[in-house]
């Protein structure tokens, strides 16, 4: 009997100190309540204190969840939330632990696994463009010596250009993003056979000149047997293969007919009044080196004010191919490429006419930016960001010639043609 009452006293006395308890948590609340102006009634307070402890005895029954007053739900959902924060803070301790054990690891040379190693930092943005105006300006300033040379030296120098270009072209068409696609890449041999006749077309073009379709005809259909004679040929290795010599090796030789082609010399040039004789003198400045400085400094003008306005204007994409270009990159890219060359037009004399120096500026700048776009989708194609990594901040060789592969076909075409209507 002493022990009974001793138990029934012990546990009426933590009943008490339970009420006491939550009396005095549920007070705290209903006081901050009072204070800001909208407490409860008193014997709110008390049947408040009486749910919670009857939640809290393990001797009541079960308590209906709509009985319980909003403060319950208030009170039971700050505290879960303030485990959680508790359970959050807690884990991030113990990750920085880790972390700075694995740095501490690292500085003893200890081994590390290869799924803790840290990323490699991004590269500078500002040592990029520095690259790129320090490499862009040498090229440049070459370019522009093997265009004055001309002859042997400009046409090898193309037969080098093209050598590597054909190279990243294969790349791409063997890259995973389109194996991955269905494309089958061409065996290679043929793809070894297709660089060297794409490389010597330059050369073949120097020496027949207005003949160079029987030569493509004829590489073309070596090509087309090499393919044939392989065990399961594919379309697309035909197609590939194909489209690899007329983008790479045919397109690309027409800049030597219109540089070396159009030997007609430009006798009202005032530039060639005043050449010196060591290096030609006036006859050494032709229509096809004239049309061909004005030609490569328009596409120049016309990738860089693209980029630049694009960057400073760009709000309207211009085409899903190639996302970072904008409508309003375009627009400005086109009024620098018209400016420019009715600048060299009047410095040179050629063209003769403002109208026909526009429409000469309108046709570089299409053509430049239908063969960046076309470059643009096969690396879309490919999954890659540039066809290589030869030039520093540029990427590779195709990267940069993109804009000049259909260019010369399309100048030299204008020259031949367009320009005797306007009678130049």
């Amino acid at each position: 009997m002493e022990l009974e009452r001793k138990g029934a006293k012990e546990e009426g006395g933590s009943r008490s100190t339970m009420e006491e308890w939550v009396g005095n948590v549920w007070g705290g609340g209903i006081g901050l309540r009072h204070r800001m102006g909208f407490a409860r009634p008193r014997g709110e307070l008390d049947r408040s204190t009486n749910h919670v402890c009857r939640i809290l005895n393990a001797d009541a029954g079960p308590l209906d969840e709509n009985e319980l007053p909003a403060e319950v739900h208030r009170w039971s959902g700050n505290a879960a939330v303030q485990i959680d924060n508790e359970k959050l803070q807690a884990k991030e301790e113990d990750n920085a632990s880790a972390e700075n054990q694995r740095l501490h690891q690292q500085t003893e040379g200890r081994t590390i696994p290869a799924t803790q190693t840290e990323q490699p930092p991004t590269p500078n943005k500002r040592k990029q463009l520095k690259n790129r105006i320090l490499f862009g300006s040498g090229i440049g300033a070459g370019f522009l010596g093997i265009v004055l040379a001309g002859g042997w030296v400009f046409t090898l120098a193309f037969s080098g250009a093209i050598w590597v270009a054909t190279q990243e072209y294969f790349e791409l068409v063997r890259s995973k993003g389109n194996t991955a696609n269905g494309l089958t890449p061409p065996p290679v041999v043929a793809e070894k056979i297709c660089v060297l006749i794409c490389s010597a077309m330059p050369i073949m073009t120097l020496y027949y000149g207005g003949r160079m379709g029987a030569v493509v005809t004829t590489a073309a259909f070596a090509l087309v047997t090499v393919l044939l004679l392989q065990r399961g040929p594919r379309f697309s290795q035909l197609t590939s293969a194909i489209f690899g010599l007329f983008y790479c090796g045919y397109l690309p030789s027409f800049w030597i007919k219109l540089r070396c082609g159009l030997a007609v010399p430009a006798l009202h040039t005032r530039v060639a009044q005043s050449w010196p004789v060591l290096l030609g003198g006036p006859s050494h400045w032709t229509v096809g080196l004239v049309a061909t400085i004005i030609s490569c400094s328009a596409i120049a003008m016309a990738d860089t004010f693209s980029f630049v306005g694009g960057k400073a204007f760009g709000r309207t994409p211009l085409i899903a191919v190639s996302p970072k270009k904008t409508l309003e990159g375009a627009a400005v890219g086109l009024s620098a490429t018209i400016g420019v060359t009715i600048l060299l037009s009047k410095l040179f004399q050629w063209p003769s006419s403002i109208f026909s120096s526009a429409l000469f500026a309108v046709l570089v700048f299409m053509s430049s930016l239908f063969g960046d776009l076309t470059e643009s989708m096969m690396k879309r194609d490919a999954g890659v960001k540039d066809s290589g990594q030869l030039i520093p901040g540029h990427g590779g060789i195709l990267d940069r010639v993109d804009s000049y592969i259909f260019t010369g076909a399309l100048v030299y075409s204008f020259v031949k043609i367009g320009l005797p209507l306007f009678g130049v």
